[in-house]
């Protein structure tokens, strides 16, 4: 008999674990299906390792004795929710990956009734019939953006194929060269334009494009002209593209439809250096254009959502498309728009939003947070510096704009930089910052006030940790 057969040989029946008090406790707290489920699991990787001359007989003894702790530490980690609350300390405010735009309380209080309870989605209190339910923001959208109408779908990659299916399928679409884009998750233009049965007709060069481009390209076939903007990358240099509005007037002349897809939205105008150059929505509708889409998760700083605003007859004909079922929204979504969209009507929404909040912090304000942070860290063994940098909107929007920023430098020897960036990355909650030069560099923009002390709990905890204590030995050091 092979050693590794005997020591497989010491791992008991499923049938015998099943019959422990703890084990049957744990029956009774979840289902037997799922436990069972957990200790094939657990007896499958030990067997693993042992196949793999990963593990020795006496560590195997050690593992079977607390197979209790260990099953129990496994339906809690199976039962726990995947997706978590970060803290995000990297100063991208609009951060792709992590959500985008956070939602402050007030805006979850606002749906909580529709949330836990039946609710007015699709039906008319006055009538007793059913109603639509882009009533629900329609008309203080409308109010907003003096536009005739407005409808909203799951997100903005959504609103663009849905007017282009519309409006345009079997037909033409001008797009300049110059914007059709790519962003994140391999949304590209050319390849939603083919899956809505809209023929692409590209007009000027990557870097110029005339009016007299666009005109040249108009014929009986074009259903419409599509104007995209390049939020996530700037071209610079020898470059022309023509005015909105002139593009609006030439539309206009032709009997087609200029849309615009403005991508970030941004409502209105703000008085930011980083948004200079950020086109709004309101210009893009006051310039001519018959249909604006944009995202409702990015700098409008409400939930992920596409909204459509423009001509009433254009709104209407998408309404009726039989796939807009597909790309509808729920209760919660209008909920949410609902209340970020009267936080723009009361013209409270730079201090509500936290998109804004964020944004409109100056760079004093955040060194004042990171000097008093890190004079909390000094005690516990961390070496702490302050440093300018400059922190940034994201979310594809305002490309290459930075907004200057403060930030707190931050180390633990003799663990690495990589080190306490991983274990910061693992607690509860992850706390998300970035490494640089053999640091830990947090930006304090982007976390609330509530949010620096769990931070700072965080690193108590790992300035106390047995990990260090491993690390000063010398065993951790990445």
């Amino acid at each position: 008999m092979s050693a590794t057969t005997d020591i497989l040989r010491q791992i008991p029946p499923v049938d015998q674990l099943l019959r422990r008090p703890h084990i049957q406790a744990l029956i009774s707290k979840y289902t037997r299906k799922l436990v069972l489920r957990e200790i094939q699991g657990y007896l499958g990787q030990l067997r693993e390792h042992i196949a793999h001359d990963q593990i020795t007989a006496d560590q195997l003894r050690v593992r079977l004795a607390s197979v209790d702790q260990a099953l129990e530490e496994r339906l809690n980690s199976c039962l726990s929710p995947s997706l978590r609350k970060i803290i995000n300390a990297t100063g991208v405010i609009l951060h792709t990956n992590i959500g985008r735009a956070p939602l402050p309380e007030k805006a979850l209080e606002a749906v909580h009734d529709v949330a836990s309870s039946y609710s007015n989605l699709e039906f008319d209190l006055e009538t007793g019939e059913r109603g639509h339910r882009d009533r629900h923001f329609e008309e203080r959208i409308r109010r907003l953006l003096n536009c005739e109408a407005a409808t909203v779908v799951n997100n903005n990659a959504a609103a663009v194929f849905l007017i282009l299916n519309t409006l345009a399928a079997g037909r033409k679409v001008l797009v300049s060269r110059g914007e059709l884009i790519e962003i994140g998750g391999s949304f590209r233009i050319p390849s939603i334009m083919r899956q809505s049965g809209a023929i692409l007709a590209e007009v000027g060069t990557t870097n110029k494009t005339r009016l007299a481009d666009y005109e040249e390209a108009l014929d009986s076939d074009t259903a419409l002209i599509l104007r995209v903007h390049p939020s996530n990358y700037k071209i610079i240099g020898f470059t022309e593209r023509p005015e909105l509005g002139d593009l609006a007037l030439l539309a206009r002349q032709r009997g087609i439809p200029l849309v615009k897809d403005a991508g970030s939205g941004y409502l209105f105008k703000i008085p930011h250096p980083a948004m200079r150059n950020e086109p709004s929505v309101e210009e893009a509708l006051t310039a001519g254009a018959d249909l604006v889409c944009f995202s409702g998760d990015k700098v409008m700083g409400g939930p992920q959502a596409g909204i459509i605003v423009g001509r009433q007859d254009l709104v209407t004909r998408i309404r009726r498309n039989p796939l807009m079922r597909i790309c509808r929204v729920d209760k919660l979504t209008y909920g949410v728009l609902n209340w970020t969209l009267t936080e723009y009507e009361r013209g409270t929404y730079l201090e509500t939003l936290p998109v804004y909040r964020m944004l409109l912090q100056t760079q004093e304000e955040v060194r004042t947070r990171a000097a008093s942070l890190g004079g909390r860290l000094r005690p516990l063994g961390y070496q702490v510096e302050l440093s300018n940098g400059v922190s940034l909107i994201g979310g594809g929007s305002a490309p290459e704009e930075t907004i200057p920023t403060a930030l707190l430098l931050v180390s633990l020897p003799p663990i690495s930089a990589a080190g306490l960036e991983r274990r910061l990355r693992g607690g509860v909650p992850p706390v998300l910052a970035r490494t640089e030069n053999d640091r830990v560099v947090i930006d304090l923009r982007t976390v609330t006030p509530a949010e620096e002390d769990e931070i700072f709990a965080a690193l108590s905890e790992l300035a106390s940790s047995p990990e260090r204590e491993k690390s000063q030995s010398g065993d951790d050091r990445d």
